[in-house]
C-alpha cells in the first residue's frame, strides 16, 4: 500500500458522488482512503464504496460551515474528525496520512488536520473556469465595469472578457443563514479562505473542458492544480465506450419517487425521432421563480418541441392547469426524480434547457447535449459562459439574468437551439473526448498528484 488519504465532502450530491469517485481513482492506484462525510448523508453512500479492501468511510456530526468554535454542531463536527485521527494514530502499524482532500466547503477541517501535522489539498467539486473567473473578476475590480464595455482577464481567453451582462444577477436573500447575502461579481470569491494554507488544489474537470482556466489557477495562486474529473461513475465511462444508455438505478443506490419508472421514460423516448427532444431540469438545489414556473410552461406549450419537464418537489402547483393534456403525448411532465443520465444518453435527445450545475453540464457535454443554458446562482453563471462563449456549444437564454426570464425569450431559445444542426455538430465533436474511457489528461493529472505526495515527502 502507497499510504493513507483522507477524503471530506462537502454537502450534497454533488460533492458527494465525486467524492466517492475520487476515492475509487485514489484505492485502484494503492492507497488507502478514508471517505470522511456528514451524518445526513449516511444514506447516500451504497454498501458497495467501503467493499474495496483499501476504502472506509467515517461520519462526522452535520452542521454549517462557519469556524468550529461559533457553532455548537460545528464543534461537535470537528471533535468528531479529531477523535477519527486519533483513532487511526493509534492502530498498530498505523502511519501518518499522506494528505486530506478537502473539499473546500469543508475548509474548516484544514485546522483539525493540521493539528497532526496532515498537509490539505483544497478540491473543487465544480470546474476550474467557475473558480478562475471568480478570481480573475476580484483581480480585475470587476465591480465597476459600465454598459457597452468588456474587461478581459490577463492570462485567460479573450472570447470570456468580462461585460456589464455578467455583473447583473437577480438579487437574493442571505445564503443559509449567513449575513450579508451572496457575494456580488467582484467581490473577493468565498472560497478563497477557504484554500488558504493548502498545498494544491484539484477540480473535478479535465483538461478537456478547463485546460486554460486549470492553468490560470495555478499561475495565480502558486499552487499546483489538477483536473482529476470528470468525477463520474464507472458504469458511465463503460456505457460511453458502448453508446448504450445508462440507468440511473444501476449507479445509484438511492431511490426516489417519480412519477415514472425508468421503464416509463425509455419507451416514450423510444417512440421519438433522433434528436428531437429538449430536456427542461434544475437539479435539486435551485429552480425558477414562482413567476418563471408559468412562462416555461406557457413557453413549452407554444414551441411544438417534445419535450420531458423535470418539476421538482414542491413546485407543483407552479405548473400552469392542464398542460398534461393539452400537450398530450409530445411532453413527459415529470414530477420529482428524473433519470437524467438515461434521458441524456437517449438517442432521442436534442437539447438541454439547464441551470448550468457543474455534474449537470459535464454529463450533458459528455454525451453529446448542447445547451440552453439558464444559469440561477453562484457558479452556473460562469458555466454558462464556459458553454456559450469558451466551448461554443449553447446559446444563453438571456443576458440579463437580473430579470425574470419570459415566455418569448424561452420560445425564441428553444427553436434556435433545437434548430442549430451545427449547434449539435459541435457539441457531438467535444463528445468524442469522452467517449474512449476517463480522460487521459485526468488520468496523468491523478498520476501527478500522485508523484506529487510521494516527492514532496507530505508525510
Amino acid at each position: 500500500m502507497e499510504g493513507e488519504i483522507f477524503v471530506v465532502t462537502g454537502y450534497g450530491q454533488g460533492h458527494i458522488h465525486p467524492c466517492m469517485q475520487l476515492c475509487n481513482h485514489l484505492s485502484s492506484r494503492n492507497y488507502h482512503t478514508t471517505l470522511i462525510f456528514p451524518s445526513i448523508f449516511a444514506s447516500a453512500i451504497p454498501s458497495s464504496f467501503t467493499q474495496h479492501p483499501l476504502t472506509k468511510a467515517a461520519q462526522i456530526t452535520s452542521s454549517g460551515r462557519h469556524l468550529p468554535g461559533s457553532d455548537p454542531l460545528l464543534q461537535q463536527s470537528a471533535q468528531d474528525l479529531e477523535a477519527h485521527l486519533v483513532k487511526h494514530s493509534r492502530n498498530p502499524g498505523s502511519r501518518t496520512p499522506l494528505c486530506a482532500v478537502v473539499d473546500f466547503q469543508m475548509g474548516w477541517t484544514k485546522g483539525v488536520f493540521w493539528k497532526f501535522n496532515i498537509p490539505v489539498i483544497s478540491l473543487f467539486t465544480f470546474g476550474a473556469c467557475a473558480a478562475a473567473m471568480e478570481w480573475g473578476a476580484w483581480k480585475c475590480q470587476a465591480a465597476d465595469i459600465k454598459s457597452g464595455k468588456i474587461r478581459t482577464i490577463p492570462g485567460l481567453p479573450e472570447e470570456m472578457a468580462l461585460t456589464y451582462s455578467d455583473l447583473k444577477r437577480k438579487s437574493s436573500g442571505p445564503p443559509r443563514g449567513e449575513k450579508g447575502g451572496p457575494p456580488k461579481p467582484g467581490d473577493r470569491p468565498p472560497w478563497v479562505p477557504e484554500i488558504e494554507g493548502s498545498v494544491a488544489l484539484m477540480f473535478n474537470t479535465c483538461d478537456d473542458l478547463d485546460g486554460p482556466f486549470i492553468k490560470y489557477m495555478a499561475d495565480q495562486t502558486g499552487m499546483p492544480a489538477w483536473g482529476v474529473g470528470p468525477l463520474f461513475p464507472e458504469q458511465y465511462w463503460k456505457s460511453s465506450n458502448t453508446s448504450s444508455l445508462i440507468r440511473d438505478g444501476e449507479i445509484r443506490e438511492q431511490k426516489r419517487q417519480s412519477n415514472f419508472t425508468e421503464e416509463e421514460v425509455i419507451q416514450w423516448l423510444d417512440s421519438k425521432p433522433r434528436g428531437s427532444v429538449i430536456y427542461v431540469a434544475f437539479g435539486s438545489e435551485v429552480g425558477p421563480t414562482a413567476e418563471e414556473y408559468p412562462q416555461l410552461g406557457n413557453a413549452l406549450e407554444e414551441s411544438t418541441r417534445t419535450f420531458i419537464w423535470v418539476v421538482q418537489p414542491g413546485s407543483e402547483g407552479h405548473v400552469p392547469d392542464g398542460l398534461d393534456n393539452r400537450v398530450g403525448n409530445r411532453g413527459l411532465i415529470i414530477y420529482g426524480w428524473a433519470p437524467q443520465l438515461l434521458i441524456l444518453s437517449h438517442k432521442s435527445m436534442g437539447g438541454f434547457l439547464s441551470h448550468c450545475g457543474w455534474n449537470s453540464t459535464m454529463e450533458a457535454i459528455g454525451r453529446g447535449v448542447p445547451f440552453l443554458a439558464w444559469p440561477i446562482r453562484g457558479d452556473q453563471y460562469f458555466n454558462a459562459k464556459l458553454v456559450v462563449n469558451h466551448l461554443k456549444v449553447g446559446y444563453r437564454v438571456t443576458d440579463d439574468s437580473s430579470q425574470i426570464v419570459n415566455k418569448d425569450d424561452l420560445v425564441e431559445g428553444i427553436e434556435r437551439l433545437m434548430g442549430d444542426h451545427e449547434m449539435k455538430k459541435r457539441a457531438q465533436m467535444l463528445s468524442a473526448r469522452f467517449q474512449q474511457d476517463f480522460p487521459t489528461t485526468s488520468m496523468a493529472a491523478l498520476d501527478a498528484f500522485c508523484d506529487f505526495i510521494r516527492k514532496s515527502k507530505l508525510a
